[in-house]
């Protein structure tokens, strides 16, 4: 019976990978990875020199990325077939599988689809791992949260009425899956009088990382892999001593 084991990567940098990730990778004699068709995947890009010369390698092609409106019935009814497919082939493999998830497997990750379909029928281990955003935050040199900071964490999918309204409201803000959606999250953060403020980090912790004030980026660059911050800063002074 199969045995999978989700391994938390963290932000990018390999050095951020927990211990027992490293050694769960480094072990495995099955790997399995989310990827876009025709590219080589984010995860397995981590963990490259990682792997045991002889492991196997399974790659779990998405049958759509951002050519259908995420909210579609066609986006969701695909990738429910998608994880349905893949949770059935991991769940008749012999032995023990390691599947990779970037950051946090239970934070917005891609594995929770399987392990909701997986959990009651084989045995699954999941590794915690630094999350993106974590490693964002980081990269700007600033903390991101001061003593009664209220932190929100928005997808910027959602609707720009609800992205302004959130942005009020919330201290400090971590704003993930802009992509194509980054000039929607703009104009509600420069509605919401928070855009001064913000911040776009792209690819976090890995090469080539940017950090740059988002009212200073060109409207057109919408990075893949980025996040946009906004810090908090205390709703009580800083403790100085």
């Amino acid at each position: 019976m199969a045995r999978i084991i989700c391994a938390g990567l963290g932000p990018g940098d390999p050095d951020l990978i927990s211990i027992r990730s490293d050694r769960a990778i480094r072990a495995a004699s099955h790997v399995a990875y989310f990827r876009k068709e025709g590219r080589k995947g984010q995860a397995r890009a981590i963990v490259e020199g990682m792997l045991r010369p002889d492991a196997v390698e399974l790659a779990m092609e998405y049958p759509v990325t951002t050519e259908l409106p995420f909210d579609s019935p066609e986006y969701n009814d695909a990738l429910a077939q998608f994880y349905d497919l893949w949770a059935e082939r991991l769940a008749a493999m012999p032995g023990e599988v390691v599947v990779l998830c970037e950051g946090d497997p239970f934070f917005y990750g891609s594995f929770m689809h399987l392990y909701t379909r997986l959990k009651d029928r084989v045995a699954v281990q999941v590794i915690p791992g630094i999350t993106g955003m974590a490693g964002c935050w980081h990269a700007t040199g600033t903390p991101i949260t001061w003593g009664d900071d209220v932190l929100s964490v928005l997808m910027g999918t959602l609707p720009e009425q609800d992205l302004v309204a959130h942005m009020q409201s919330a201290d400090a803000l971590a704003i993930m899956k802009t992509g194509r959606n980054l000039p929607k999250v703009r104009r509600a953060l420069e509605t919401a009088g928070r855009l001064g403020d913000a911040w776009l980090i792209e690819r976090g912790t890995m090469p080539g990382e940017r950090v740059a004030r988002l009212a200073e980026v060109d409207v057109a660059d919408c990075p893949y892999f980025a996040i946009v911050l906004v810090h908090g800063h205390g709703r009580r002074p800083e403790v100085l001593e």
